[in-house]
């Protein structure tokens, strides 16, 4: 065998001197006394200044007491780890260091091997941030390989169909696409190798069998050498109804032009929205005294109370107001001042900052806020409990608001519509309204007359409900008997339009190939009760409460006590109590009064 004589220590310099990575020699003070020539190039040094160095001079995160510190620690038990450098221009890098100890000459010295991992640290912010986007994005997303399985998926995906993302992570696209087969599924991914993308609507499924109108675009992906789709899919059920309710919509005009039934012995025509006045239908001379007073106020900033029945329209006479007004390009809000528990109005009306009060975890705008240059509608007025409207009032007369737990007043220019079906001169009469807001509302008002005061119009809205009701419901109604047209006119709502609406749509439902009938469940003749004062619910509460307490003498707790009859904690019923001023020395008697 030949023998070959090697020169090890050349070779070994050679060696490091070839290395890719820069090499830094070091004694446990922390001087430098070798580099090789990649060392020189990464910091900028020549090997003379390098030399001159001590780690400190490179390394911005070591003092020589933690130098000590971590010589120490890596003497026994050396390690790869991540720390940051400077360049002798000045700027900061990141590097991956390999120690290595030797002993050399009878010393300890370190041998480290150091990366520059600058671009890696970029990948991999990128990488994140690319992430990050896919995962907060509206749409979900699926990446699919060419056999249908389910490879990746974002956030958006797992929260719309229910499922884990484990769980979508081990399906197949078959299985959320239950129309899509295995042949439709090989020739899209055909078609998405030569076009590279495609766009198709199809039907999605969730974990609970809920149907979900979609639009997937998919892309063609290309990695690691395998092939995928990253397709992109869009809710669209709002839109197909929306698409729905239009070509139903433009069928319903089309057959009302064609049709004339020979049993419709009154005029059906297409109902036309006169005076640019909304969804108001009516032929009535009565009610287009109340039409005028819209068109007379409409243009002003004058506040407007509408008054009237439950179910006259008066919210549809306040959106006509809005839609004649100079703020009509601007939102109507509308506050339903019965539908909100006291404790929430103020802040719905006025917003809050957070922290405000617990629950409050992060601000909120209020209605009046969001109704800035436009219009604030309150319905139901008289519900308001008494302590907030000293704030309403102030809101109206200064145009300022204050957020709940804020100081800083807020400049507003709303105007403001507000409705009830309460009498408030009594309300005020009875200490639940204030006189002052009263009159501050009570500029314009506009009363909204029921429907047993305007018959005429009742062949009109029978049509017109037909119609909408109609579509909503899928049954065609071509024919109105003019029998039935009788029959509602002799009858008084009490319910008012609200009532004729509901009564049309159940008659709708009964009803058998597009003739409209009325069931034995309708009887016009019999006596109708005229509407009344009911009590709100709040004073229904009291009075029970206080029926209670007395059956059991005034007991609260106990096993006899008016809070196990009433299944609540003991505690509740005395909040209750104290939100309801209810003491032992109410009278229920007058209290009803």
């Amino acid at each position: 065998m030949a023998q070959h004589n090697f020169d090890l220590g050349k070779l070994s310099v050679k060696a490091l001197n070839e290395l890719p990575e820069a090499v830094l020699w070091m004694d446990e003070n922390g001087k430098f006394f070798e580099v090789n020539p990649v060392g020189c190039q990464v910091w900028g040094y020549t090997r003379e200044e390098f030399l001159a160095l001590y780690v400190f001079d490179i390394n911005p995160n070591f003092t020589p007491d933690i130098w000590a510190e971590h010589w120490n620690k890596q003497v026994k038990n050396a390690a790869t780890f991540e720390s940051s450098h400077r360049r002798k221009d000045g700027t900061i890098f990141p590097v991956d260091i390999t120690n290595n100890f030797v002993e050399l000459n009878g010393k300890t010295v370190s041998c480290s091997i150091v990366r520059d991992i600058s671009d890696r640290k970029k990948n991999n912010r990128i990488a994140r941030l690319s992430d990050a986007t896919i995962q907060s994005v509206g749409d979900a997303i699926f990446w699919i390989c060419p056999k249908g399985f389910i490879k990746h998926v974002n956030e958006t995906a797992c929260q719309r169909y229910g499922y884990t993302k484990a769980e979508l992570e081990s399906m197949n696209i078959l299985s959320l696409s239950k129309d899509l087969t295995t042949e439709d599924l090989n020739n899209l991914f055909t078609r998405l190798r030569k076009e590279k993308q495609f766009l198709i609507e199809g039907m999605h499924y969730t974990k609970d069998d809920e149907p979900i109108d979609v639009e997937i675009s998919g892309n063609y992906v290309q990695f690691e050498e395998m092939e995928y789709t990253c397709s992109i899919v869009r809710d669209i059920r709002e839109r197909k109804r929306k698409e729905a309710a239009l070509r139903g919509a433009l069928m319903e005009i089309r057959s009302l032009k064609e049709k004339l039934e020979a049993e419709n012995n009154y005029l059906q025509e297409e109902i036309e929205i006169q005076n640019n006045f909304g969804e108001i239908v009516s032929n009535s001379a009565k009610f287009k005294k109340v039409l005028q007073k819209v068109e007379q106020v409409a243009d002003t900033s004058s506040t407007v109370l509408i008054t009237g029945e439950s179910g006259t329209g008066k919210e549809l006479i306040a959106r006509a107001v809005h839609q004649l007004s100079r703020r009509s390009k601007r939102p109507m809000i509308k506050v339903n001042c019965a539908a909100l528990p006291a404790n929430l109005i103020e802040s719905e009306l006025f917003g809050h900052e957070k922290g405000a009060f617990t629950g409050a975890i992060s601000q909120k705008i209020g209605k009046f806020e969001l109704a800035d240059k436009g219009t604030l509608f309150l319905d139901e007025i008289g519900e308001m409990p008494i302590e907030l409207q000293s704030k309403l009032l102030r809101a109206i007369q200064e145009g300022e608001i204050e957020r709940l737990g804020s100081t800083t007043t807020l400049q507003v220019d709303v105007r403001l519509i507000a409705a009830t079906n309460r009498d408030l001169l009594k309300e005020i009469e009875n200490g639940k309204f204030r006189e002052d807001l009263y009159y501050r509302l009570n500029v314009f008002p506009i009363h909204s007359i029921p429907l047993r005061k305007r018959k005429e119009d009742i062949p009109l809205l029978t049509r017109y409900f037909c119609d909408q009701l109609g579509l909503k419901l899928g049954r065609k109604i071509e024919v109105v008997p003019q029998k039935v047209i009788d029959k509602l006119t002799a009858y008084d709502f009490p319910g008012n339009v609200r009532e004729l609406e509901n009564l049309i749509e159940r008659a709708i439902i009964m009803s058998k190939r597009g003739k409209l009938q009325l069931g034995d469940w309708f009887n016009p003749k019999q006596k109708v009760k005229k509407p009344v004062d009911f009590l709100s619910m709040e004073a229904i509460q009291k009075k029970h409460i206080i029926e209670v307490l007395q059956h059991t003498n005034w007991r609260v707790s106990g096993e006899n006590g008016a809070a196990k009859i009433l299944a609540m904690r003991p505690t509740t019923l005395y909040s209750k109590m104290e939100k309801l001023n209810i003491k032992r020395s109410t009278d229920l008697a007058k209290d009803d009064d």
